[in-house]
């Protein structure tokens, strides 16, 4: 099976960009009712809806039935099947590449970073589309109908190719400092645990690694994800205002300053805990299954 995955002539590896799609899209599917959650919290303003993870998640289910909960899971679906097949297995390559370009460096934290700034922000930006679906499908409620297709088709329409890109710059920035958190963490602290043997090598070692990674990941990306949120669903806001086609935010920068004028700073941590609930148990999951995957293979 290793020799099917790998390509010897070219000296790159495809076994971590399998693995890392098909965990990836696992760990989506299981945790995906918690970022709908994210997402209605992060685009609500002063008027309060919702009050936190579980209110939010119970309010949609009770008012729009359990399929909203779920609305946007096939482009999320797409999204990773697109995105973490090239974050992780990119992530490998680079340090691969790195270090043959380099024989003299050592594998480091520093590089590591590099290497997963690079393999985020690429993978995001291509990925940018599925996401901008993902997002406008689960702002909706249940009475806006539209699958995968119609949505994507109904943004390409009126927007253009701009629409299906938009936010792109805050997307890859939010995941390069998410991929440049987490998987740099994640590897430290698997290493450094394993060789303290302060716990069992294997399995508990990977999940305390992952829980840490996926803390420190969020509380780094919660205010650049918020940005990135509200950039995306732009277009249902200026429907709601009558006559007014003037773009609310111009860029990543005023959007931040008229979130913070408008509702704090407090606003930029809007949906920390059901992003941290979803992103805990996601990395929990992910790490896990990929590690299985990569043993199997």
């Amino acid at each position: 099976m290793a020799s099917q995955l790998s390509s010897p002539g070219m000296g790159i590896d495809i076994r971590p960009y399998v693995c890392g799609g098909l965990a990836a899209m696992f760990a989506e599917t299981i945790t995906f009712p918690m970022d709908t959650a994210k997402t209605r919290l992060q685009i609500q303003g002063k008027e309060v809806k919702y009050r936190g993870a579980f209110h939010t998640i119970f309010t949609v289910f009770r008012e729009e039935g359990m399929t909203s909960l779920y609305k946007g899971l096939c482009p999320a679906l797409l999204r990773q099947a697109v995105y973490g097949t090239i974050k992780y297995g990119l992530y490998d390559t680079a340090k691969v590449v790195y270090l043959s370009v380099n024989p003299k460096s050592k594998d480091s934290n520093l590089m590591n970073i590099f290497c997963a700034v690079i393999a985020g922000s690429v993978s995001s930006a291509i990925a940018t589309p599925t996401d901008v679906v993902k997002v406008r499908m689960q702002a909706r409620s249940a009475h806006s109908r539209g699958s995968l297709l119609a949505v994507f088709l109904d943004i390409a329409r009126k927007e253009g190719c701009a629409g299906l890109f938009r936010g792109m710059m805050p997307t890859a920035q939010r995941s390069g400092v998410v991929a440049g958190v987490q998987l740099p963490v994640y590897d430290y602290c698997r290493h450094k645990i394993a060789r303290s043997k302060m716990l069992p090598e294997g399995a508990v070692t990977n999940l305390t690694a992952s829980v840490i990674a996926g803390f420190t990941a969020c509380a780094v990306s919660n205010p650049i994800d918020v940005i990135k949120t509200r950039i995306m669903v732009q277009r249902r806001y200026l429907n709601q205002r009558s006559g007014d086609e003037k773009q609310i935010y111009r860029s990543s920068l005023d959007c931040c300053r008229k979130t913070v004028k408008a509702e704090g700073f407090s606003a930029l941590y809007k949906g920390f805990f059901p992003a941290f609930g979803r992103m805990g148990p996601w990395n929990v999951i992910f790490f896990l299954v990929y590690e299985q995957f990569k043993c199997a293979v």
